[in-house]
């Protein structure tokens, strides 16, 4: 076809035409190329600061970019102490019963080489219930994982094992605290048990439900394909399961921390839960609200870290 009179097409557009494209210039459309566009820079330049900023699909806001985010959280979080301060500062609020945010400060860099008055400072405090919890959780998902997967996986199995665990299931990880303390004592390995009877319920479930949702089409297409079950299981149904297996752990994380507590509270000689209990026995308020404060940023930190590593391991998902 023939160019329209008094129409020379261009060099891109003989290249085009070359290539099949030769109707690019009949209808005036420009062929690609990373030619400066409006606003400045190559098209992969501006992708590259779409990727900078979050934009809101629902147009309820002028997109931002990520640290601009996180200074609103920042600035959330700084709000919060703010108004908490001037309520015990107005009176408000009585401070015989809720200590000043500066205080707890003062309080925390006193804890921090002085054993008054539960009998540990804070790094040794911190460390046993560190030590605890990574413990059991470790062991929750090292043997509720693989569990939950074949559970998932194979019929047999699922039926051998599910009505065990459905009479364990309910059971309240606290309940077994004075049954630990009869069995293994008041150390390490007590409250490890009762942490990973907390954490093994939700890699269990979360890890079955995974797999159990890979979709048909990928393992109908791996048979045909000649892959085994063998090979199915781990080339098609873990990868599948993996985003629900991770949020199986982030929940087994938040109630292996929370039964921390409780069992330090309950039976320990150290650690933060058994720092709040002697808060309590001396009518401190300071000291209880630090062991809350320490317990919820250790555990905000706990999750930014999966967070992170899931978005490592699955780089696929985003």
């Amino acid at each position: 076809m023939k160019p329209a009179p008094g129409l020379k097409p261009g060099p891109t557009a003989k290249m085009e035409r070359k290539r099949g494209g030769g109707r690019a210039w009949l209808t005036g459309r420009k062929p690609f190329s990373l030619r400066p566009v409006e606003g400045g820079g190559t098209l992969s330049e501006q992708n590259k600061k779409l990727k900078t900023s979050v934009k809101d699909p629902l147009g309820r806001g002028r997109g931002l970019s990520n640290f601009a985010y996180a200074m609103l959280s920042v600035a959330g979080v700084l709000s919060f102490f703010l108004i908490w301060q001037l309520l015990i500062e107005f009176g408000v609020v009585s401070g015989r019963y809720l200590s000043k945010p500066t205080e707890i400060v003062t309080l925390f860099i006193y804890k921090m080489t002085n054993t008054n008055p539960d009998g540990s400072t804070i790094p040794v405090s911190t460390l046993a219930s560190l030590e605890v919890a990574i413990v059991g959780l470790l062991l929750a998902i090292v043997t509720g994982v693989p569990i939950g997967l074949l559970m998932g996986w194979y019929t047999g199995f699922r039926k051998f094992i599910k009505p065990v665990f459905e009479i364990l299931r309910p059971i309240p990880p606290i309940s077994w605290i004075p049954l630990t303390i009869l069995w293994l004592g008041i150390g390490i390995k007590a409250k490890a048990f009762i942490i990973f009877f907390a954490a093994f319920i939700p890699c269990v479930i979360n890890s079955a439900t995974g797999i159990e949702q890979t979709n048909k089409t990928l393992i109908n297409v791996a048979k045909t394909c000649g892959a085994s079950n063998v090979e199915i299981f781990f080339k098609v149904g873990i990868p599948s399961a993996l985003p629900i297996m991770f949020a199986g752990i982030r929940v087994a994380l938040g109630n292996a921390w929370a039964t921390l507590v409780a069992a330090e509270m309950l039976a320990a000689n150290s650690g933060l839960g058994y720092m709040i209990l002697m808060g309590r026995n001396y009518a401190r308020a300071d000291i209880v609200i630090l062991g809350m404060v320490l317990i919820g940023a250790l555990g905000a930190l706990f999750t930014g870290t999966l967070g992170f590593i899931e978005r490592r391991v699955i780089k696929w998902r985003t």
